[in-house]
């Protein structure tokens, strides 16, 4: 599956004063959507905290090993999962909540919402989806991530209404693992780029691959002996630096 990142460019509509004068489009980049709390790519902090996320799953072969290994190196995660394979793997996603991992919400079908999509049928599979996580993980988790990383203003809107907060990630912790570019590209994208506050895109559902896993193997325990811990978003969101 091709993954893109969309950087929201809206503008507001011009509004003509009586006064004769024009008030100019707001052009939405980054900074304005940070700083309306929009949307999260990534949070500014002094703690060696870094949240690794994972899209797509569950799956039933690389998941469980992946929550091994987070056990093993005492890492906490967030998984972005797609709610037809809840529906198929239950189990995982209990697994994920009672080892202290978030599951937060990935729509129902993974379809991508660009321009001209329905915010009836967005709403419709996050209703479905979230439904489905409560159930299994008995806690309601606000954030959601747009499959991917298309978003406008009308998604956006849309999630809001319905109480969520858009995570995408540290645009250098893409690690492009869906691709299957080999376990050492994944690593190096990793380990090379690690800042405090980082948001890492991983998968725990990639056709066929293993390599995500593989690059865990060594991502982890590198991490810690550098004195990172590994965090859900939530707790990452909550060591956040003030502005001053």
């Amino acid at each position: 599956m091709r993954r893109w990142m969309r950087i929201g460019l809206a503008s507001a509509v011009i509004v003509t004063l009586t006064s004769g004068f024009t008030v100019q489009p707001v052009k939405k980049t980054r900074q304005y959507y940070e700083a309306h709390r929009d949307i999260v790519w990534e949070v500014p902090m002094k703690e060696k905290l870094i949240a690794l996320t994972f899209d797509d799953g569950p799956n039933p072969r690389t998941t469980p090993q992946i929550l091994d290994l987070l056990a093993e190196n005492e890492a906490k995660a967030t998984f972005f999962v797609v709610g037809k394979r809840v529906e198929r793997f239950p189990e995982i996603v209990r697994r994920e909540a009672m080892e202290g991992h978030e599951v937060a919400n990935h729509t129902y079908s993974h379809s991508y919402y660009t321009r001209g999509f329905s915010p009836k049928k967005l709403v419709e599979e996050l209703d479905r989806t979230q439904a489905k996580i409560d159930d299994l993980t008995g806690w309601h988790c606000q954030w959601f991530r747009p499959p991917g990383g298309f978003y406008d203003d009308k998604v956006i809107d849309t999630v809001r209404s319905k109480g969520y907060t858009v995570i995408l990630w540290s645009w250098h912790q893409d690690t492009k693992d869906w691709l299957a570019p080999g376990a050492d590209r994944i690593v190096n994208k990793v380990l090379k780029n690690a800042r405090n506050g980082d948001i890492v895109l991983l998968h725990d559902h990639v056709d066929g691959s293993v390599q995500t896993v593989q690059a865990l193997r060594t991502i982890l325990p590198e991490l810690r002996r550098r004195g990172y811990k590994m965090v859900t978003v939530s707790e990452l969101l909550r060591h956040k630096t003030p502005k001053s």
